[in-house]
């Protein structure tokens, strides 16, 4: 990897993943935080929350649902705002948002993309495949790649691996038996307050997951 696309060392992640992955920047999150996440059933795509390989938590402490077929452009939400839309000409891969404003003071932006077929980030943070379909994934914030410090894989089988990332901080995983996979990435922004319908929050987090489903 050139000079120009190595890993930003600005934004230091120290990163978890179930297939999660999560990071922090400045001080190490919880290994296994609540992320969002999209999987299908029966043809339809919808949004859960919580971890893989536990009961789906509650989604009403969740706002601005929102599905991304484009940068920039989202979907209105539907009469369940959680089961995305066969939008025309939208990407590739399924993509979704939504916000947690928790009462101890930390605010959480969730980003969760659907499918490994573009080699491009939409989100503010996202998990990339470098090549459609393929094993090996960089985390991008705001269209740069920053390094995973470690990974963990978790499936709807249960299963579960830790990963170190390469050196040009690329992330590499073969997928070795069918079922669902999620990588999971949670980043603390550092200097990160802001101010939200009039509330202080003093802690930013931005939550993203890649999900993929490997055929029988």
């Amino acid at each position: 990897m050139s000079k120009k696309t190595q890993p930003s060392t600005l934004f230091r992640p120290l990163l978890a993943a179930t297939l999660a992955v999560s990071a922090s920047v400045g001080a190490v999150l919880p290994a296994h935080a609540d992320y969002l996440w999209l999987q299908t059933d029966n043809g339809q795509t919808r949004a859960q929350v919580g971890e893989l390989h536990k009961a789906p938590g509650p989604l009403s402490d969740l706002s601005e649902p929102r599905q991304v077929v484009a940068e920039g452009k989202t979907v209105p939400a539907s009469a369940d705002p959680f089961v995305l839309a066969k939008e025309e000409g939208a990407l590739a891969d399924q993509r979704f948002a939504a916000t947690r404003a928790g009462s101890d003071g930390v605010l959480t932006y969730y980003q969760a993309r659907f499918g490994r077929e573009e080699t491009r980030a939409v989100h503010d943070l996202e998990l990339v495949p470098t090549t459609p379909q393929g094993n090996t994934y960089q985390l991008m914030f705001k269209g740069r790649p920053v390094a995973a410090s470690q990974v963990n894989v978790d499936t709807s089988e249960g299963w579960r691996r830790v990963l170190l990332p390469a050196k040009d901080g690329t992330v590499r995983f073969t997928p070795s038996f069918p079922g669902l996979y999620v990588m999971e990435v949670t980043a603390r922004v550092d200097n990160g307050s802001v101010k939200l319908n009039g509330k202080q929050y003093d802690e930013v987090r931005h939550t993203a997951t890649l999900s993929f489903e490997v055929p029988q």
